[in-house]
């Protein structure tokens, strides 16, 4: 079966340490490619509007590029609506029957997986990829493999507080995103 992991998010905008938990994932679990998976509209997250759902695509697009083994993963949009992790599982491994998916998730998303919609199905048709975040105890009663990784205190909140106050950003967002950024004029970069 082809192993394939799948980090799915906002990505508003996508950041290095997207790019290090899928990478880490990847490699400690020899997957086959890692799928980067932009929501429609997030049940957890309260949405940030300066981004479109077209920017946010173009964003990962752009931060993926230079990696083989990242691809994109346009179901949830394709979808639209709420994206339920479970929903479009169910939909992935009826497209794809051949294929073992690894979700991965950040320390943040461990913790509150017991409040996940459909959790007891879905950890029937996904295996749980966790990697710790500063600040969260990233534990949980389900089965998941925690991989080791940096743990970076990085997130697209404060990605997006820089670009408006115009603090650096060097090595924290990718440079192609950044220039996107800046052209598109999102987020009220400066």
């Amino acid at each position: 079966m082809k192993k394939v992991g799948i980090l799915g998010g906002t990505f508003n905008p996508p950041h290095i340490g997207h790019l290090i938990m899928a990478n880490e994932a990847y490699d400690a679990l020899q997957l086959d490619e890692v799928r980067f998976m932009p929501n429609a509209i997030a049940p957890h997250k309260q949405m940030i509007e300066d981004a479109s759902m077209e920017n946010r695509l173009r964003m990962v697009e752009i931060a993926i590029e230079p990696y083989e083994h990242f691809k994109m993963e346009t179901i949830e949009l394709e979808m639209g609506g709420i994206s339920y992790t479970y929903q479009t599982m169910v939909e992935l491994c009826r497209r794809e029957p051949d294929v073992q998916f690894y979700f991965i998730i950040g320390g943040d998303m461990i913790d509150s997986l017991h409040t996940w919609h459909n959790i007891d199905e879905l950890v029937q048709i996904v295996k749980f990829v966790g990697l710790k975040r500063p600040g969260t105890k990233s534990t949980t009663s389900y089965d998941i493999t925690m991989v080791e990784g940096p743990e970076l205190n990085l997130s697209s909140t404060l990605i997006r507080k820089r670009l408006k106050n115009g603090g650096t950003l060097k090595f924290l967002l990718p440079e192609g995103v950044q220039e996107y950024i800046r052209e598109e004029g999102l987020y009220g970069a400066r």
